[in-house]
């Protein structure tokens, strides 16, 4: 059955909404979506100059080892001064990564610095001091301050103990951490002093309570029992007595309790108060979590211990405590001021599930597990003290991950103070979730997906008010407060969906400058002065390089040049990005296209197509800017050179267009994607001449378990199938990913159920389809694969293979193997599609 029932509403349609958004490498002009007719678009051959020989391209040649295409610019930052930029390189031929140095004034990518300098570099997130005349920094465990008048480097520490958590302390001095203490050192003297300890276990006592009653009568019968217990009463008290009085004595341990275990620590600038998070320990993995290795260098099978399964999590709880290091006090802080700390935010999840079981599920209310939020999803911190260290704001979330709150601490009565939360009935994402204070008020900026996409807010805590600062639709990331709290710079894709720029906006006013205009994609680093921006731009064809933009400027520099003269001799399709219509939602399913060699739009025998579905699921792919996926990029280009039209989509679940975008997958992952290619195969069919009953798909990871459901769910769409690294049955993925759109199994099966292939496995019937499976992948198991496998074979299913990459992870390493599992997608292709 060819897909047909669209064409009607897609024909209409089609010619108000397609766009195309110019990515060029050459062209640095602006970005901006344009609209044209289907008519025009379809004569369009998107070549950016004639073929020969030398551009055709090979399987061999795209997946060979990247370095023959670019050793990019990584990671890059400023010199203190400003005065240089630095950045990482991959080696030539190996994994390691060198770092280089460029002054400004020159010209070329830069010097590698020598290891035996590595420690005058390696400042990027180095902390400076109240007067702005040092900064500090750890190198490779050990603490390094440099005057910035004179540029004077002193090393402070030379052992091998991990310092984490540096600051400057308002008196001068900088506080480091090293496992559970936290410990104050001079600059000047190098002098240290231990300012906070803590202990995991309950606080000690001089005599222990009698055990029984035959103790009791022991202690009461024996004088000897009698004198020790007084003896070891007197020293203890001693000891309590020397440590409160005596300044020199490091300061007595904060009892934490038995069997718990850090998760957080900071202390205030201030030095006179500290935030801990401690919760109980959780082993990440079960016994049986094993995974095998058959290539080893013993000869011999290796066990590698894996994560647990989503399937056998187990909440997790923090709890949070201020300490005082003046008085030695500790005080809990209860997460029961959050609005909604105890609300039964599953109930009409649980209700179902109890129902679908023949049983009645009875709501009531109580406390929920909350957390600090994870460390890498807060960009500033989880735990922020505004600068005069006498106020900190904390970010939380429910571990059902329903909500996010952001609150400030009462210190007078130990009380978490309630100052955003952030409610979502399918889940709070792992991005937009920057927050600080703002430098020299007292108000907290933060970001928040509450209108439906990821933008700046500002909060007065003095008047309880909050304030949006960005509007639209479009998501701000990458934020960057300036030092004199004026301004927040962010990069938005507010040009179109594919393009993300740099911007400013003005606290105060709400007023948002555009400050770079070139394209592609960007992200920036501001300049020590704040005066230019260092951008690591990329494009479609062009992969990341370094350029420099004075703020205010309308162009900017090119640095750096690091693509290899053979990548740029190709004319590399960039693909155009469309917005297909979508009949199921108002909003488009952006896409990108790549069109044949002397694409014909009338003739007469319809193109064969390939879509490409991304891994990930939370990925955009269909972008402006160099891909994540490279390789495919360069195959992509190679099909259109042997007669194919490829299509690579953002299908719903895709990461920058919005909540309601990122959240339809909820509950039913593969159900609205599927629906997207669907209407993708069909768009193609009408509007850039494809054969609809010639289509082929692939794609890994999330890409693969789409593909198994769009084969399994809706057989006729596609006449050939390549799923890679796939996910047979979401109960055995991780927690943090799945737990968020599927809830957990145990409250929610239906979903689950609802979104796994092996479920749907009944339905194939039998399109020629690949399953590629790496065996040492620690993300996907290899058993998802083999029980897909297993299933189908009892199914008594034909028509599948399976390929095994024996010593592969999730993302494959070795060229040979990529090579190998390309070819085998390819030939698939070339013997189902032409």
């Amino acid at each position: 059955m060819q897909v047909t029932h669209l064409k009607t509403k897609l024909a209409i349609a089609v010619a108000a909404t397609l766009m195309t958004v110019s990515c060029a490498s050459t062209d640095q002009s602006s970005a901006q979506p344009t609209e044209r007719a289907a008519t025009e678009y379809q004569a369009q051959a998107q070549q950016t100059g004639p073929r020969n020989e030398t551009s055709t391209l090979t399987l061999e040649r795209i997946m060979a080892d990247q370095d023959w295409v670019a050793r990019s610019p990584e990671s890059a930052y400023w010199s203190y001064d400003g005065s240089q930029i630095l950045f990482e390189r991959k080696r030539q031929g190996s994994p390691m990564r060198d770092l280089y140095v460029r002054d400004l004034t020159a010209d070329g990518n830069g010097e590698r610095v020598a290891l035996a300098q590595l420690h005058g570099y390696a400042h990027r997130d180095a902390v400076v001091n109240d007067d702005q005349s040092m900064h500090a920094y750890v190198f490779e465990n050990n603490i390094f301050v440099r005057d910035l008048r004179s540029g004077e480097l002193s090393q402070l520490t030379g052992d091998a103990q991990s310092k984490t958590a540096l600051q400057f302390l308002h008196d001068g001095r900088l506080s480091y951490r090293v496992e559970n203490r936290l410990v104050a050192i001079e600059p000047a003297s190098g002098r240290r002093q231990t300012l906070l300890t803590l202990a995991f276990s309950d606080e000690p006592e001089a005599t222990q309570e009698p055990a029984d009653l035959i103790a009791e009568e022991e202690i009461d019968l024996m004088e000897y029992n009698q004198i020790q217990r007084r003896q070891r009463t007197e020293r203890f008290e001693h000891q309590q007595q020397l440590a409160a009085q005596n300044s020199t004595l490091a300061p007595q341990p904060f009892y934490m309790g038995e069997g718990m275990e850090l998760v957080d620590l900071s202390l205030s600038p201030a030095g006179d108060k500290a935030i801990v998070v401690i919760t109980e320990p959780q082993s990440w993995r079960a016994d049986g979590d094993l995974m095998p290795r058959y290539v080893t260098e013993t000869g011999r099978i290796e066990n590698q211990d894996v994560r647990r399964r989503v399937a056998d999590a187990k909440p997790v709880e923090h709890q949070m405590y201020v300490l005082d290091l003046d008085s030695g006090e500790k005080q809990a802080l209860g997460f029961d001021s959050l609005p909604g700390f105890d609300e039964d935010v599953l109930a009409s999840v649980r209700e179902e599930n109890y129902a679908a079981r023949g049983e009645t599920y009875r709501s009531e209310r109580k406390p929920r597990a909350i957390n600090l939020m994870a460390a890498w999803s807060a960009p500033q911190g989880n735990i922020n003290w505004n600068h005069d260290g006498s106020q900190v704001a904390v970010m939380l979330r429910a571990w059902d991950n329903k909500d996010r709150w952001i609150a400030t601490v009462n210190f007078d009565d130990a009380r978490l103070v309630s100052q955003h939360r952030l409610h979502d009935e399918a889940w709070i994402n792992r991005d937009y979730n920057d927050f600080d204070w703002v430098p020299g008020q007292n108000a907290l900026w933060y970001g928040s997906e509450e209108d439906g996409y990821g933008h700046l807010y500002v909060r007065n805590l003095d008047s309880g008010r909050s304030r949006q600062l960005t509007q639209g639709q479009y998501v701000v990331n990458n934020v960057v407060s300036g030092q004199d709290g004026d301004y927040l710079y962010y990069t938005a894709n507010q040009p179109h969906p594919g393009v993300y720029e740099v911007y400013r906006v003005a606290i105060s006013s709400g007023d948002i400058e555009q400050l770079t205009d070139l394209g592609g994609i960007n992200t920036f680093a501001l300049s020590p002065d704040e005066s230019q921006l260092l951008i690591t731009h990329s494009t479609a064809v062009q992969p990341h390089e370094l350029y420099l933009q004075e703020l205010g400027a309308s162009n900017a520099e090119r640095l750096t040049h690091t693509v290899s003269d053979e990548f740029n001799s190709i004319p590399w399709k960039k693909g155009d990005i469309v917005a297909v219509p979508s009949s199921h939602v108002d909003e488009p399913i952006y896409s990108r296209v790549y069109l044949p060699d002397d694409f014909d739009p009338n003739q007469a025998e319809g193109y064969p197509a390939v879509v490409f579905i991304h891994g990930a699921g939370y990925l955009q792919n269909a972008h402006s800017g160099w891909s994540n996926y490279s390789r495919e990029f360069m195959f992509h280009n190679m099909l259109t050179q042997q007669g194919y039209v490829v299509l690579d989509l953002d299908f719903r679940g895709s990461k920058g267009y919005g909540r309601d975008w990122r959240t339809a997958v909820y509950r039913q992952m593969g159900t609205p994607e599927v629906e997207d290619l669907v209407d993708v195969v069909s768009w193609m069919g009408d509007q850039v001449n494809v054969d609809t009953s010639r289509v082929g798909t692939y794609g890994g990871s999330y890409g693969g378990f789409l593909t198994f459901m769009s084969l399994f769910k809706e057989p006729d769409l596609f006449q050939a199938g390549a799923a890679l690294r796939p996910v047979t049955d979401w109960a055995h993925y991780n927690t943090g990913y799945t737990s968020n759109i599927l809830n957990l199994p145990q409250d929610d099966m239906i979903a689950y159920r609802r979104s796994s292939p092996i479920y749907f496995a009944e339905q194939y019937e039998n399109t020629p389809m690949l399953i590629n499976a790496p065996m040492v992948d620690d993300n996907v198991f290899f058993q998802d694969s083999v029980r897909l496998v297993q299933r189908l074979i009892e199914l008594e299913k034909e028509n599948f293979e399976t390929a095994i990459f024996p010593v592969e992870p999730h993302g494959f390493v070795q060229p040979s193997s990529w090579l190998n599992q390309y070819r085998r997608i390819h030939k698939l292709f070339e013997s189902n599609l032409k």
